[in-house]
């Protein structure tokens, strides 16, 4: 499954060259991953209710073009790879009007709990996540 979230590039979301801060594509990465869960039945704010969190473990971003103030991007996020403890997203970033592709990215996240030991993935979470190929 791909998730496809729209986002309104803000005047706070660019930098003195008018063009979006590099450092908000993970920002958009993040809202994609929660949004792709969301609509596969999970709330990460539930989740994190169960004792399961999601760190950041590795991020990537390769920026191809940029984009400006008030262009409407589009983010797309799906499932690289689900492991036993782990999941990696990749996320593709557009101009939705365009179709011109801004950025390509990638993220690793252990399943931890609040002790910050990594656990499995539950079978509940890893059935909707493994439906969603």
């Amino acid at each position: 499954m791909e998730h496809n979230l729209e986002i309104r590039v803000s005047y706070a979301d660019t930098d003195q060259m008018n063009v979006v801060y590099y450092a908000n594509y993970f920002v958009w990465f993040e809202r994609g991953r929660i949004e792709y869960l969301r609509a596969l039945g999970l709330s990460y704010k539930e989740m994190e209710k169960q004792n399961l969190i999601l760190p950041v473990m590795e991020a990537s971003c390769f920026y191809k073009a940029p984009a400006h103030f008030d262009d409407l991007v589009l983010v797309k996020t799906k499932i690289k790879e689900l492991g036993n403890s782990s999941i990696n997203f990749i996320y593709e970033v557009l101009n939705k009007e365009t179709s011109q592709l801004l950025a390509t990215g990638e993220t690793r996240h252990p399943f931890i709990n609040r002790e910050r030991k990594i656990v499995r993935i539950p079978d509940d979470i890893r059935t909707k996540l493994a439906t969603s190929d």
